[in-house]
């Protein structure tokens, strides 16, 4: 099965956190905070339609300025999520610079902002390029069980967590389930490959009925052929389901029970988390202090959801030259019986 897309790191674990998931097969990427991203070339950027900021400290906030300046002119727009005041400070950002000349390019770039309340609920704002990103409100929208976003082949979830006197958010990415199809048992029914292939995962993914027509359409060297058959037949015979992948992402949150009680349970069956460990068990009163998490107390946060592999980052620079203790630390916690 090929996986498709890639989740890495944006920057070395020394550096401003950050993730970015490519979706290989739809030209589209998404970014987990947005700290510095100067290392990610154009071509990602680009690709970037998704960003989701845990709060809005300077190292998870700071490059939305970059990305704005890569993508500016260009035919594409960005969607933006983050935590209470957030369209109120993506407004003062944006009104921080002069756009006197912006209403003249070709293609207006829209921002589209979404804000979590303490509940289940969004504010939206748009913010675009020929209006000179002037804040316009847009309806509230749900976010029933913390999604905030569902789209046709993943979704992107989130908690919020205590970080200090402010919420962090965490988030998830659950991949849809993959849909196979297997061409050893299309070549045994006489059917091709083509674009109708397409159609039927999609007729899947919209939990269309059984009974629903597919048309299969193709050419031999005798002419066209045509057929129609049911959506049940072929889930039956040609298709396979496969899990799709989780991938979470927890970063500046305090070490106390009602986070590791919030994240065993939102981290459940995740097959990668990346999660912060700036600090080592020695300086667990600093850690404390600042509401991060020690190495150890990661690597006892993915061990309890049962992840299938975690990934430390955030590593605090008082650490340069001391990866190998940090990482030592993580992997005692979570791989401790």
């Amino acid at each position: 099965m090929r996986p498709i897309f890639d989740a890495v790191l944006v920057n070395r674990p020394f550096g401003e956190p950050g993730v970015l998931v490519d979706l290989k097969f739809e030209r589209r990427a998404i970014l987990f905070d947005i700290g510095d991203v100067t290392c990610l070339p154009t071509r990602k950027l680009l690709r970037v339609s998704d960003v989701f900021v845990s709060h809005t400290h300077m190292d998870h906030f700071a490059g939305f300025d970059h990305l704005l300046r890569v993508c500016l002119g260009r035919d594409t727009g960005v969607a933006l999520y983050g935590p209470r005041r957030f369209i109120e400070q993506l407004e003062h950002k944006l009104a921080a610079y002069t756009w006197n000349l912006v209403e003249n390019y070709a293609t207006d770039f829209v921002i589209t902002a979404h804000e979590l309340d303490a509940g289940s609920h969004m504010q939206r704002a748009r913010f675009r390029s020929r209006a000179r990103f002037e804040r316009e409100s847009l309806p509230g929208q749900a976010a029933p069980d913390g999604l905030l976003l569902d789209c046709a082949s993943f979704r992107v979830r989130t908690i919020a967590l205590e970080h200090h006197a402010i919420p962090s958010l965490a988030f998830g990415f659950e991949e849809e389930t993959h849909i196979n199809v297997w061409k050893n048992r299309l070549a045994e029914l006489g059917l091709p490959t083509g674009p109708w292939l397409t159609h039927l995962k999609e007729q899947v993914r919209a939990r269309a009925p059984d009974d629903t027509q597919i048309r299969v359409h193709w050419r031999t060297r005798n002419g066209a052929r045509d057929k129609m058959i049911s959506l049940g037949e072929l889930k039956t015979q040609v298709l396979e389901f496969l899990p799709g992948q989780k991938v979470c992402y927890v970063t500046d949150v305090a070490d106390n029970p009602r986070n590791r009680e919030a994240l065993a349970h939102f981290l459940r069956g995740a097959d990668l988390l990346f999660i912060e460990a700036v600090f080592l068990e020695e300086d667990r009163e600093h850690a404390e202090r600042k509401a991060h998490l020690t190495a150890r107390a990661a690597g006892e946060i993915a061990r309890a959801a049962g992840v299938r592999n975690a990934v430390p980052f955030h590593f605090s620079p008082r650490y340069l030259g001391r990866e190998g203790e940090l990482r030592a630390e993580f992997a005692a916690g979570f791989d401790s019986a």
